[in-house]
């Protein structure tokens, strides 16, 4: 498609704590704004902000698995640009096919995320997005989303500790560069970051054995860079697409546009 001809969309992916907006023309995207569900003073500032650069043609589309939060983005976009929502699985079809007994009950996210990965790759590849909860999904050869495993977040199995115990502290998630806890933090730390490195590494494992080849692993989400912190220096992870559900949601338009 002649770059000219590329409509333009300000795509946005509503999710369990955050919404992340972004411009997007093609393969081109503005850097993303973030808004924490609960704190969205000025998302209509910055849905102008954003949508003004934007060349015509252009629309508003957003993936959401946030019922309450998605309406407060509706609010926003009617009352700072007089503009409807194209909202994934409502108003535009699923991005992907899928090899789901119910393709509707899979969060949009997982699906936007899988399709950006596959349009770049075009190869059976892994997505593994490590926000709220922790998701590793599967696309095979043919570009079909065969599934995958959500497992607790980081942070959200640190509150569960903390929560579900008399002594365990709240702890920040860092990178460790320790591999034996010396400490309770240490230690609770340690836990969930191996632990989720861990799980990466049996996931894809087991996706290569049931597709009798090894896939490209891309990850995404907000603890990313604490699971693979240099992707170049990894046997495991290809690359860290920190805007890939955005450019799902994206590209969730554009293949109306060829159908």
């Amino acid at each position: 498609m002649d770059i000219e001809r590329i409509p333009s969309v300000l795509a946005c992916d509503v999710g369990n704590t955050s919404i992340h907006l972004a411009g997007v023309r093609g393969a081109e995207v503005s850097p993303v704004r973030d808004f924490r569900i609960g704190e969205l003073a000025g998302l209509g500032t910055a849905l102008v902000e954003l949508w003004k650069p934007l060349p015509a043609p252009r629309k508003l589309v957003a993936g959401s698995v946030n019922p309450a939060a998605l309406k407060a983005l509706e609010a926003a976009a009617q009352e700072a640009l007089r503009e409807t929502v194209l909202v994934i699985g409502r108003d535009l079809p699923l991005p992907i096919e899928t090899d789901l007994p119910d393709p509707a009950g899979i969060g949009v996210d997982r699906l936007c995320a899988a399709v950006a990965a596959f349009d770049r790759l075009g190869v059976a590849c892994v997505v593994a997005d490590f926000g709220t909860a922790i998701t590793i999904d599967c696309v095979n050869d043919e570009g079909v989303f065969v599934g995958g495993a959500i497992l607790p977040g980081l942070a959200m199995g640190a509150e569960g500790l903390r929560a579900g115990t008399a002594q365990l502290p709240r702890v920040e998630l860092v990178e460790p560069d320790w591999v034996f806890g010396k400490d309770t933090r240490q230690a609770i730390v340690a836990g969930l970051v191996f632990g989720a490195r861990g799980a990466l590494r049996e996931l894809v494992e087991s996706y290569a054995t049931a597709l009798g080849r090894w896939p490209v692993v891309i990850i995404t989400g907000g603890d990313a860079k604490l699971i693979c912190p240099d992707p170049s220096e990894s046997v495991l992870v290809q690359a860290n697409v920190s805007d890939l559900v955005l450019r799902g949601v994206a590209i969730a338009y554009y293949r109306t546009l060829v159908r």
